[in-house]
């Protein structure tokens, strides 16, 4: 099972994440809610305090979120070593929220893909998939450039494909000086711009309405 323990956050985006899936929940769901229709509470699955903050991935993600009967079809579509989330959660609707926290624009430059050989080739087939979902023209192979949010973007795909209510959300702290992180938002939405410039995503695609984009400042949650 792909469970990873974390140890508790010195600084970054694991830091803020944790603390606010444990600490300030409420500070972080009410950035999300409003995006989803007559939602009103999150039950958050991951990273848990009483569970050693553990993110998950492959099946053990599937089975967090209570749909382990998509492993198959999982493991068609997608290589083991998929993405591994920063938060997990379920509103009381069920609908699932893939979380995806940053607190500095240099997070958003992933590497491409390690995969290699049948791996890669199921990976490439599967950003294909998504781009075209999308109505993407990418100027760059999703493998090679802005990798990390193009699995992220391919794993919303599957589950809205096999019927289930997800969601993308993207937490983009704001003010982490110590990480040298954006000051106010607008920084952030220039970064994802270039991000959607650059994977040829426009602001409108079939799937921008299941992503949610918060900013919430790091002050909420006990930062300077």
């Amino acid at each position: 099972m792909a469970r990873f323990p974390q140890s508790p956050g010195a600084r970054g985006s694991l830091k803020w994440i944790q603390t606010a899936v444990n600490v300030r929940p409420a500070s972080l769901a009410k950035g999300i809610l409003p995006h989803i229709k007559s939602a009103a509470n999150i039950n958050w699955l991951s990273p848990l305090a009483d569970d050693e903050y553990a993110e998950y991935r492959d099946d053990a993600f599937l089975e967090r979120i209570g749909c382990m009967q998509l492993g198959s079809s999982l493991r068609q579509f997608w290589p083991s070593r998929g993405p591994q989330w920063d938060a997990l959660g379920q509103t009381e609707k069920g609908d699932i929220l893939l979380v995806e926290a940053k607190a500095h624009i240099g997070e958003l430059c992933s590497p491409p893909t390690q995969a290699k050989g049948n791996a890669r080739d199921q990976i490439y087939a599967a950003l294909g998939k998504t781009a075209k979902a999308c109505n993407a023209t990418p100027r760059a192979a999703w493998t090679d450039l802005f990798y990390q949010f193009g699995n992220r973007l391919a794993h919303l795909y599957f589950l809205r494909q096999e019927g289930i209510p997800a969601w993308l959300v993207l937490v983009n702290f704001v003010g982490d000086v110590d990480m040298q992180g954006p000051v106010c938002k607008r920084e952030w939405i220039a970064a994802y711009h270039v991000v959607q410039h650059a994977m040829g995503l426009g602001e409108r695609n079939p799937l921008s309405k299941y992503m949610i984009h918060i900013y919430p400042s790091i002050a909420e949650f006990g930062g300077n």
